[in-house]
């Protein structure tokens, strides 16, 4: 099967509608562009990852896979825009490019359409990232559907925690995701019942969020991105007052990855064959931690 054939195979396996808008995906818009590498060939193996690291590729290459699929950008930018790198003769840019030359790989983003749906049982449809952490990390049994979601496990993901405190939360994602750690916001030991995973805190809408926390309200944040000075603060004033708030800020790609490695579930059936071999290789958690 030739990788072209690979890529539509899977966006023909999707929804293929963005799961906020339901509106049909735009490919010429879409983030999921081959990023790297001709697609006019035989794939000879598939790696699965967040982000297609220098670490990756050479795994990749190791296990005789020419194909990536990444859920993340290559080039370390929105839209993985390259003129700039290549203007200034990025040193690490054209080592990674040359890597992949050598190597021969093709890299190509999944990123709208394995947001958008993937099928699931009785004709629905779950968010294929999403699945992935709730699945690894054991939160799966605590999701609380939206009636109004065409599309399971979308953000903002809403759990109803049956009184667990925050260290055990805490440490259902660190072994589930297999990370290095959480950044904590709050008491490790409050108890708390009602969790949510927002979309990005980037400063810019997160009044939103905080409004949301006060309607429904939620105790713990498992968060992507976070700054400091919005949705953390509140959480922050809100812990200091008495309430059981908290944020564990696991960072966008330790919560994402796991979505990568759920796609191995459904790869085989979306291409019609377990011929192809099929590797998800975790790109891992980038965060050590120094304490005191």
């Amino acid at each position: 099967m030739r990788i072209s054939e690979v890529i539509q195979k899977i966006k023909d396996y999707s929804r293929g509608k963005d799961a906020h808008t339901n509106q049909p995906i735009d490919d010429a818009l879409s983030r999921d562009q081959v990023l790297y590498g001709s697609i006019d060939k035989e794939c000879t193996g598939i790696v699965t990852t967040c982000f297609a690291s220098v670490e990756v590729i050479e795994k990749a290459h190791a296990c005789g896979a020419n194909l990536i699929i990444s859920h993340e950008a290559l080039f370390w930018n929105h839209g993985d825009h390259t003129d700039w790198l290549k203007a200034e003769k990025n040193s690490v840019y054209l080592r990674k490019k040359k890597l992949l030359d050598d190597y021969g790989i093709t890299v190509w983003r999944d990123h709208d359409y394995i947001h958008s749906g993937m099928p699931g049982a009785n004709k629905t449809w779950y968010d294929g990232i999403f699945k992935g952490f709730l699945h690894d990390t054991g939160l799966e049994k605590y999701y609380v559907p939206n009636i109004n979601d065409s599309v399971k496990y979308s953000i903002p993901v809403m759990l109803n925690l049956p009184g667990l405190t925050v260290r055990e939360v805490a440490d259902m994602i660190i072994k589930g995701a297999g990370l290095n750690g959480i950044r904590l916001i709050g008491d490790p030991d409050a108890v708390v019942h009602n969790a949510c995973i927002p979309m990005h805190l980037i400063g810019f809408a997160d009044k939103e969020t905080i409004s949301m926390i006060n309607i429904k309200n939620i105790d713990l944040l498992i968060t992507m991105e976070l700054i400091d000075y919005t949705v953390n603060e509140y959480m922050r004033d809100g812990a200091c007052l008495g309430d059981p708030k908290a944020i564990l800020a696991c960072g966008h790609f330790n919560t994402e990855e796991p979505g990568m490695k759920y796609m191995l579930n459904w790869l085989p059936e979306a291409l019609g064959t377990d011929t192809i071999p099929m590797t998800f290789i975790k790109s891992g958690d980038a965060s050590q931690y120094i304490l005191p």
